[in-house]
């Protein structure tokens, strides 16, 4: 190991990404054998072990295997995601608004991630534009967030409803969830991509690690800026 890179030959761990960023490396589980994912894990725990690392979209070949050889890791089914070591303390509110129980595992990889990078969750479900009265009526859960997540397929109205509703951040993120015209969740990136409400920021299909991310550093930003900090 030198220079922060831990060389496992077939992948050179980033073991200095927290210092640089404030969060370790994660693991993306898609196209890793289970041995990959299981080792990765653990170097990557042994290099941060006092913070939870991450590992997504993990096969379910790879989910048993890290139950069975990493006793200490908690699998969320739901997100098809693992995570190793104690979760940070939470700083900040993440909301994660999902449109329908069919967006649920995307919805579920957002909220594990901002988690993990150290904000608080708070989950809105199945408030889709449908039944326009059920975000309605989530409109104070909407409000106290510092930043919204709102994930939703079909044609992807959900996040210009949202942020009509409140000037809270919003990161949307578009799923594969939709009949054929949905084009694996197109249509929804570019429903998104053209809201008429402002401040919508839009991550790429089914990206629920990324919109996490982002939303989990702005919560754990915001707080009033004292006199001098900017200077």
């Amino acid at each position: 190991m030198s220079d922060h890179i831990d060389d496992l030959g077939y992948a050179r761990l980033d073991t200095g990404r927290a210092a640089r960023t404030g969060d370790p490396e994660v693991v993306y589980g898609a196209g890793k054998t289970p041995a990959q994912v299981v080792e990765i894990l653990t170097r990557l725990h042994a290099a941060h072990p006092d913070r939870a690392v991450l590992a997504t979209r993990l096969s379910a070949a790879s989910r048993e295997a890290v139950l069975a050889q990493l006793p200490d890791a908690v699998l969320d089914e739901v997100a098809g995601a693992a995570t190793l070591g104690p979760l940070p303390p939470s700083r900040g509110l993440v909301t994660i608004v999902s449109a329908g129980t069919s967006d649920a595992p995307v919805a579920a990889e957002a909220a594990l991630t901002a988690r993990v990078y150290g904000a608080g969750v708070h989950r809105v479900n199945d408030v889709g534009v449908a039944g326009l009265h059920r975000v309605l009526a989530a409109r104070d859960d909407l409000a106290r967030a510092d930043c919204l997540v709102v994930v939703a397929g079909m044609e992807g109205a959900l996040p210009s409803v949202v942020g009509g509703l409140t000037g809270v951040p919003l990161v949307a993120v578009p799923t594969s969830v939709g009949y054929g015209a949905s084009f694996g969740g197109l249509a929804a990136l570019l429903g998104m991509l053209n809201s008429c409400a402002p401040g919508v920021t839009v991550v790429n299909i089914d990206n629920g690690y990324g919109a996490g991310v982002f939303a989990a550093r702005v919560a754990r930003n915001a707080r009033p800026h004292e006199p001098g900090d900017r200077e």
